[in-house]
Protein backbone atom coordinates (compact mmCIF):
# COMPACT_ATOMS: atom_id res chain seq x y z
CA UNK A 1 0.00 0.00 0.00
CA UNK A 2 1.44 3.31 -0.63
CA UNK A 3 0.27 5.08 2.31
CA UNK A 4 2.33 2.38 4.40
CA UNK A 5 5.18 2.77 1.56
CA UNK A 6 5.03 6.76 2.72
CA UNK A 7 4.77 5.96 6.20
CA UNK A 8 7.72 3.85 6.58
CA UNK A 9 9.68 6.78 4.33
CA UNK A 10 8.83 9.29 6.65
CA UNK A 11 9.41 7.12 9.92
CA UNK A 12 12.79 6.01 8.63
CA UNK A 13 14.05 10.20 7.95
CA UNK A 14 12.47 11.39 11.54
CA UNK A 15 14.42 8.10 13.20
CA UNK A 16 17.90 8.89 11.55
CA UNK A 17 17.91 12.91 11.59
CA UNK A 18 16.59 12.40 15.39
CA UNK A 19 19.69 10.18 16.17
CA UNK A 20 22.20 12.10 13.76
CA UNK A 21 21.47 14.77 16.32
CA UNK A 22 21.14 13.13 19.60
CA UNK A 23 24.18 11.30 19.40
CA UNK A 24 26.11 14.44 19.76
CA UNK A 25 24.64 14.48 23.99
CA UNK A 26 26.35 12.37 25.74
CA UNK A 27 23.94 10.61 28.83
CA UNK A 28 25.03 12.73 31.78
CA UNK A 29 23.69 10.14 34.32
CA UNK A 30 25.77 8.89 36.98
CA UNK A 31 24.79 5.31 38.21
CA UNK A 32 26.82 4.67 41.20
CA UNK A 33 30.35 4.58 39.95
CA UNK A 34 29.68 4.26 36.44
CA UNK A 35 29.32 7.58 34.42
CA UNK A 36 27.02 6.77 31.92
CA UNK A 37 28.21 9.77 29.56
CA UNK A 38 31.64 7.72 28.88
CA UNK A 39 29.55 4.45 26.86
CA UNK A 40 26.27 6.59 25.88
CA UNK A 41 25.16 8.98 24.16
CA UNK A 42 21.05 9.43 23.76
CA UNK A 43 21.46 8.56 20.08
CA UNK A 44 21.85 5.18 20.89
CA UNK A 45 18.09 5.09 21.95
CA UNK A 46 16.90 6.01 18.83
CA UNK A 47 18.76 4.41 15.83
CA UNK A 48 17.36 1.28 16.69
CA UNK A 49 13.81 2.06 15.51
CA UNK A 50 15.20 2.21 12.38
CA UNK A 51 15.81 -1.63 11.77
CA UNK A 52 12.23 -1.95 13.15
CA UNK A 53 10.96 0.46 10.11
CA UNK A 54 13.35 -1.88 7.53
CA UNK A 55 12.37 -5.31 9.09
CA UNK A 56 8.26 -4.24 9.14
CA UNK A 57 8.65 -2.88 5.26
CA UNK A 58 11.01 -5.98 4.48
CA UNK A 59 8.51 -8.48 6.22
CA UNK A 60 5.25 -6.70 4.31
CA UNK A 61 6.51 -5.65 1.01
CA UNK A 62 9.89 -7.52 0.34
CA UNK A 63 13.32 -6.62 0.20
CA UNK A 64 13.41 -4.11 -2.73
CA UNK A 65 10.39 -1.92 -1.29
CA UNK A 66 12.73 -1.69 2.08
CA UNK A 67 15.92 -0.89 -0.16
CA UNK A 68 13.79 2.15 -1.32
CA UNK A 69 12.57 3.06 2.35
CA UNK A 70 16.27 3.01 2.89
CA UNK A 71 17.58 4.80 0.18
CA UNK A 72 14.94 7.58 0.51
CA UNK A 73 15.42 7.56 3.97
CA UNK A 74 19.44 8.10 3.49
CA UNK A 75 18.90 11.09 1.01
CA UNK A 76 16.59 12.83 3.07
CA UNK A 77 18.31 12.24 6.15
CA UNK A 78 21.62 13.36 4.73
CA UNK A 79 20.46 16.34 3.67
CA UNK A 80 19.11 17.27 7.17
CA UNK A 81 21.94 16.13 9.12
CA UNK A 82 24.10 18.16 6.79
CA UNK A 83 22.17 20.99 7.69
CA UNK A 84 21.59 20.27 11.62
CA UNK A 85 25.06 18.13 12.68
CA UNK A 86 28.72 18.71 11.54
CA UNK A 87 29.61 17.83 7.99
CA UNK A 88 31.87 14.98 9.05
CA UNK A 89 28.70 13.83 11.25
CA UNK A 90 26.86 13.49 8.61
CA UNK A 91 29.10 11.84 6.69
CA UNK A 92 29.61 9.28 9.50
CA UNK A 93 25.92 8.67 10.25
CA UNK A 94 24.86 8.52 5.88
CA UNK A 95 27.56 5.96 5.66
CA UNK A 96 27.30 3.96 8.49
CA UNK A 97 23.58 4.08 8.06
CA UNK A 98 23.19 2.68 4.18
CA UNK A 99 25.71 -0.18 4.98
CA UNK A 100 24.12 -1.15 8.51
CA UNK A 101 20.79 -1.03 6.84
CA UNK A 102 21.19 -2.40 3.39
CA UNK A 103 23.05 -5.51 5.74
CA UNK A 104 20.08 -5.85 7.55
CA UNK A 105 18.05 -6.12 4.41
CA UNK A 106 20.12 -8.91 3.25
CA UNK A 107 20.23 -11.01 6.30
CA UNK A 108 16.48 -11.01 6.28
CA UNK A 109 15.68 -11.77 2.86
CA UNK A 110 18.10 -14.87 3.80
CA UNK A 111 16.53 -15.78 7.33
CA UNK A 112 12.78 -14.80 5.68
CA UNK A 113 11.73 -18.21 6.09
CA UNK A 114 13.31 -19.41 9.04
CA UNK A 115 11.52 -18.66 12.90
CA UNK A 116 9.67 -15.20 13.20
CA UNK A 117 12.67 -13.57 15.15
CA UNK A 118 15.44 -14.99 13.29
CA UNK A 119 15.36 -12.70 10.34
CA UNK A 120 14.54 -9.42 12.50
CA UNK A 121 16.91 -10.05 15.47
CA UNK A 122 19.68 -11.35 12.93
CA UNK A 123 19.66 -8.63 10.45
CA UNK A 124 19.47 -6.30 13.60
CA UNK A 125 21.96 -7.55 15.11
CA UNK A 126 24.48 -7.54 12.34
CA UNK A 127 23.27 -4.56 10.64
CA UNK A 128 23.96 -2.67 14.36
CA UNK A 129 27.83 -4.10 14.71
CA UNK A 130 28.57 -2.79 10.99
CA UNK A 131 26.79 0.90 11.87
CA UNK A 132 28.43 1.22 15.05
CA UNK A 133 31.96 0.37 13.73
CA UNK A 134 31.70 2.76 10.80
CA UNK A 135 30.18 5.30 12.67
CA UNK A 136 32.19 5.73 15.97
CA UNK A 137 35.40 5.38 13.47
CA UNK A 138 34.69 8.09 11.02
CA UNK A 139 33.13 10.46 12.96
CA UNK A 140 35.49 10.12 16.43
CA UNK A 141 39.09 8.32 15.40
CA UNK A 142 41.13 11.06 15.49
CA UNK A 143 43.21 9.05 12.59
CA UNK A 144 40.17 10.82 10.53
CA UNK A 145 40.29 14.24 12.20
CA UNK A 146 40.90 15.36 8.64
CA UNK A 147 37.51 15.39 7.65
CA UNK A 148 36.72 18.40 9.98
CA UNK A 149 39.96 20.01 8.46
CA UNK A 150 38.72 19.64 5.36
CA UNK A 151 35.23 21.54 6.11
CA UNK A 152 37.05 24.31 8.15
CA UNK A 153 36.08 23.06 11.50
CA UNK A 154 37.88 22.18 14.66
CA UNK A 155 39.29 18.90 15.07
CA UNK A 156 36.01 16.77 16.43
CA UNK A 157 38.02 13.40 17.61
CA UNK A 158 37.02 12.21 21.13
CA UNK A 159 40.29 9.78 21.12
CA UNK A 160 41.29 11.70 24.66
CA UNK A 161 41.41 8.90 27.68
CA UNK A 162 38.43 7.16 29.17
CA UNK A 163 38.22 3.92 31.28
CA UNK A 164 36.39 1.34 29.39
CA UNK A 165 32.67 1.45 30.12
CA UNK A 166 33.56 3.56 32.98
CA UNK A 167 34.77 0.41 34.70
CA UNK A 168 37.65 -1.06 32.59
CA UNK A 169 41.31 -0.02 31.37
CA UNK A 170 41.67 3.52 29.77
CA UNK A 171 40.53 3.58 26.17
CA UNK A 172 39.96 6.26 23.62
CA UNK A 173 36.83 7.69 24.48
CA UNK A 174 35.37 6.72 21.35
CA UNK A 175 35.50 3.57 21.90
CA UNK A 176 33.89 2.92 25.05
CA UNK A 177 31.32 5.44 23.38
CA UNK A 178 30.97 2.85 20.58
CA UNK A 179 30.72 -0.60 23.15
CA UNK A 180 27.93 1.19 25.22
CA UNK A 181 26.27 2.47 21.99
CA UNK A 182 25.85 -1.35 20.57
CA UNK A 183 25.04 -2.81 24.29
CA UNK A 184 21.97 -0.38 24.03
CA UNK A 185 21.07 -1.64 20.21
CA UNK A 186 21.67 -5.26 21.26
CA UNK A 187 18.92 -4.72 24.12
CA UNK A 188 16.94 -2.68 21.91
CA UNK A 189 17.06 -5.06 19.03
CA UNK A 190 15.76 -7.87 21.92
CA UNK A 191 13.08 -4.98 23.16
CA UNK A 192 11.71 -4.22 19.60
CA UNK A 193 10.62 -7.92 18.82
CA UNK A 194 7.84 -7.07 21.25
CA UNK A 195 6.24 -4.49 18.52
CA UNK A 196 7.67 -5.81 15.59
CA UNK A 197 6.08 -9.01 16.22
CA UNK A 198 2.83 -7.18 17.37
CA UNK A 199 2.74 -4.83 13.62
CA UNK A 200 3.83 -7.98 11.64
CA UNK A 201 0.40 -10.26 13.01
CA UNK A 202 -2.13 -6.91 11.83
CA UNK A 203 -0.51 -7.24 8.41
CA UNK A 204 0.56 -10.77 8.07
CA UNK A 205 -1.02 -12.76 10.67
CA UNK A 206 0.21 -16.53 10.94
CA UNK A 207 -1.62 -19.58 9.14
CA UNK A 208 -4.57 -21.19 10.72
CA UNK A 209 -3.50 -23.74 13.02
CA UNK A 210 -5.25 -27.25 11.31
CA UNK A 211 -7.42 -27.22 14.91
CA UNK A 212 -8.67 -23.89 14.18
CA UNK A 213 -9.20 -24.70 10.48
CA UNK A 214 -11.33 -27.26 11.03
CA UNK A 215 -13.24 -25.90 14.29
Amino acid sequence: MLARFLAAIAAMVVVVTASNILVLYPVQFQLGSLNLADLLTWGAFTYPFAFLVTDLTNRYDGANRARIVVICGFVVALGLSAYLATPRIAIASATAFLVGQLLDIAVFARLRNRYWLVPPLTGSLLGSALDTLIFFTIAFAPALGFIDGLFGMEDGSLGFGAPWLSLGPEVPLWTSLATGDFLVKFLAALLLLAPYRALMGKVMPLPASPTAASA
